[in-house]
């Protein structure tokens, strides 16, 4: 059985095919949430007493809760990046001086160990957070983010002990020095707020503040989660619009004209508050010009004359178009593969800190190495103010350098003259988001295209291999700077064959143009990402050839493999639903697709049966028909439960032994962590007594013919939200039910239409 965020505990002592390892993941047992409310007694009596003035009151609390979204989102991005900061100063700190201590003596190994030893220290500590204490906070966190959108229920990925290791390893893992960036984590721990901010309490402190109990159901806590995660990217990249449209496209699977606007709200708060908070620890309150976590700087166009776009210059990207969806592709293959094989292999913690720890000391290593042989140095300009990697050491511990002091540290650390920097060094020697910024920044002649042809290379292998680790990392920044070396390395062979005059001569816009194509490549991404690289950038004349490159490569990816969300989703055999069903599956019909036979209640069931029923492993069942014949109503697993909780028998109502009756209020105090039927006791005489279901069932739940054609039942399904969905015959009597997993199981192959074994919920 495999679990979300760890590995696997197959046996170890059989061997197996990749196809066996795949046919394994397609075990996988899963609950969903429910979407539809489910319209009780209790439930209507409540809406219709409430006045319009509280239906406004309601409203007003759910600006209020975004705007707490928005807020705590950008303190968590602010902590990140200070932390980060702080971190990455003591670190290049204690290397700099070591370099300034050995070298004269021929000590640069000694160097190269320290570097390796500190990368992999930050990185064990994070890996070991995220390992032994909560293993669903490993990698980005986007996919368990979408498959919570669509109607999954993930095991702990909204819980606060899960943000807390997920900040905790972020911080490791980029101070660290991995191929890996921020926003992902960003995304899920703006989830993770939304989640615990809407429910007014927290389940793991145990501690209820009675505010915003209305909002205690999966629907609502569905759209806050969708402006939590518009609120990460927000925060990650300056882009509040960039952030609505992610949640639209990649996550939310329901949306309307309001919940845009409280999602863009929520997304203008994050940003302004990590802004804020970011120009006092710099010193500058009230300057707030930094975008975002992830800072591209912006195409001036009066400082940067080449960067004016032409639409002439649409045809020059078209080389573009192909390589960012078959090297995307590619990366996805790759990383497959290497999912695969460390299910297989390396499932143990102790497994999986070690190869963190690896792979943090051979990044370490071969950038070293990349460095100390390369022999491109480039003269320092006249502007002091361009990031060369050395001035990177003394500006995060607080005081910037004379010249003299740069070129003397240049010398000892970057192995070029005085007067020189190592251009390897400024794109492998800083972090990911200041390499991006220099390969979209840095005037023409900055990189030799050996240079960009060696570290696109070598850091697409440095990038396949991080994706994956236990370790909270994002896959955005190591994409974008991959496509940025390759797109300023295309642009250097163009300007080679034009005049440097020319207004396409300046290679940063292909970089620009490279790191859209490879980002899109990868995570298919289409319309967001082309808001998000606008507003990152502050440049909107390239949203088109952005767009016509995002598109392509999509198309072109596709054509091989998914996307790199997607492929996870699936290896971790989530019953995740697209918009649409395979479309060749018209000839299937809501009876071949069903579950039956159906476990059912009549309207006054037996204790002792339901308790049974509820105890009963093998079925696990979470819906049940109501049935006195034909289908009356629909009651859920949570509702017995609490209702065997206090004991709501018809023998204690008719002997006045209850002391009230039983409120909606109930059901949300026990909402989410239901608990389970065998914590709950039942005696053999009340085993005996009976339950009346008549006010607690939905007793209008959504029905299908058996006849109804695959692709209707999926329509109605995937639109509604439903968790279950009730098949009858032509006397209205209940012959199946419908699940999540009966419809995930159907899927489009290469020999058709195929069906998956998945379990039964």
């Amino acid at each position: 059985m495999f679990h979300v965020g760890s590995r696997s505990t197959v046996d170890l002592e059989e061997e197996i095919t990749p196809e066996e390892v795949k046919s394994i993941l397609l075990r996988f047992v899963f609950q969903s949430l429910d979407y539809d409310n489910s319209e009780n007694q209790l439930f209507l009596e409540e809406e219709r007493r409430m006045s319009h003035m509280g239906f406004r009151c309601l409203e007003i609390r759910r600006w209020v809760i975004c705007g707490l979204i928005g807020f705590l989102t950008g303190l968590i991005a602010c902590l990140i990046d200070i932390a980060v900061e702080e971190l990455a100063g003591y670190k290049y700190s204690a290397v700099k001086q070591n370099i300034e201590k050995f070298t004269e003596f021929g000590g640069l190994s000694i160097s190269l160990i320290l570097w390796a030893a500190l990368n992999s220290a930050f990185v064990m500590v994070g890996a070991i957070a995220v390992a032994f204490f909560e293993p669903i906070a490993a990698g980005s966190g986007i996919p368990q983010i979408k498959c919570y959108l669509n109607g999954v229920k993930i095991p702990c990925v909204v819980r606060l002990k899960t943000l807390a290791i997920k900040v905790f390893g972020v911080i490791c893992s980029v101070a660290g020095g991995l191929a890996v960036g921020k926003e992902g984590p960003m995304i899920h721990s703006g989830a993770v707020v939304a989640a615990g901010v809407s429910q007014g309490r927290s389940t793991s402190l145990k501690k209820d503040f009675k505010i915003f109990e209305y909002f205690r159901r999966d629907t609502e806590k569905r759209d806050f989660v969708s402006a939590g995660a518009a609120a990460g990217v927000s925060a990650a990249f300056g882009a509040p619009v960039g952030g609505v449209l992610f949640s639209l496209e990649e996550g939310a699977s329901f949306w309307n004209q309001m919940l845009t606007w409280r999602i863009f709200f929520a997304s203008m708060i994050s940003t302004f508050t990590l802004n804020f908070f970011l120009s006092i620890y710099h010193g500058k309150p009230g300057e707030l010009s930094s975008p975002g976590l992830i800072n591209f700087g912006r195409f001036d166009s009066d400082k940067e004359k080449n960067f004016d776009y032409i639409p002439f210059e649409s045809f020059l990207f078209f080389p573009y178009y192909f390589p960012g969806g078959m090297l995307g592709a590619l990366f996805n293959v790759i990383n497959y593969w290497l999912t695969i094989f460390r299910i297989r292999y390396i499932h143990r913690p102790c497994l999986q800190v070690m190869e963190a720890m690896l792979v943090a000391a051979v990044t370490a290593t071969v950038a070293f190495a990349m460095i100390y042989f390369s022999n491109d140095c480039q003269p320092l300009g006249q502007d002091s103010t361009e990031e060369y990697p050395l001035q990177v050491f003394i500006y995060l511990l607080g005081s910037m350098p004379n010249r003299n002091v740069i070129c003397y540290i240049a010398h000892l650390q970057l192995f070029c003259a005085d007067g020189e920097y190592n251009s390897m060094a400024t794109a492998f020697f800083n972090t990911p988001e200041r390499s991006v910024r220099s390969l979209f920044h840095n005037p023409p002649g900055s990189y030799n295209p050996l240079t960009l042809g060696v570290f696109t290379l070598v850091y697409f292998v440095l990038a396949v291999w991080t994706y994956g680790l236990t370790v909270s990392a994002g896959v955005f920044i190591p994409s974008l700077l991959i496509g940025a070396a390759w797109g300023r390395l295309f642009g250097i062979l163009l300007s080679t064959i034009t005049s440097s005059q020319s207004i396409w001569a300046d290679p940063g816009k292909y970089a620009l143009i490279g790191a859209a194509a490879q980002l899109g490549g990868i995570v298919r991404m289409t319309l967001s990402l082309t808001v998000i690289m606008v507003e990152a950038t502050g440049n909107v004349t390239y949203g088109f050839p952005i767009m016509l490159v995002l598109m392509t490569a999509k198309i072109v990816g596709d054509y091989f493999i998914e996307g790199l969300y997607d492929i996870h989703i699936k290896l971790q055999s989530v019953p995740f639903l697209h918009w649409d069903a395979p479309p060749t599956s018209h000839w299937l019909t809501a009876r071949e697709v069903m579950s039956s036979p159906v476990t059912c209640f009549n309207r006054v069931e037996r204790v002792g049966r339901i308790v049974d029923v509820l105890s009963n492993t093998s079925t696990n069942h979470n819906g049940f028909p109501v049935v006195p014949g034909k289908i009356c109503g629909l009651i859920l697993r949570s509702q017995l439960i609490v209702l065997l909780k206090h004991k709501v028998f018809v023998e204690r109502a008719s002997s006045r032994l209850s002391q009230r009756r039983l409120q909606l209020k109930d059901f949300r105090d026990a909402y989410p962590r239901f608990p389970p039927i065998q914590s709950i006791h039942v005696s053999q005489d009340e085993r005996e007594c009976m339950m009346d279901l008549n006010e607690f069932m939905n007793p209008t739940p959504y029905t299908v013919p058996q006849e109804t054609s695959l692709p209707r039942v999926f329509k109605l399904f995937r639109a509604l939200g439903l968790r279950h969905l009730v098949v009858v015959d032509d006397e209205n009597r209940v012959v199946g039910l419908v699940t999540r997993k009966d419809l995930a199981r159907y899927h489009l192959g290469k020999d058709g239409l195929e069906e998956l074994q998945l379990a039964q919920t």
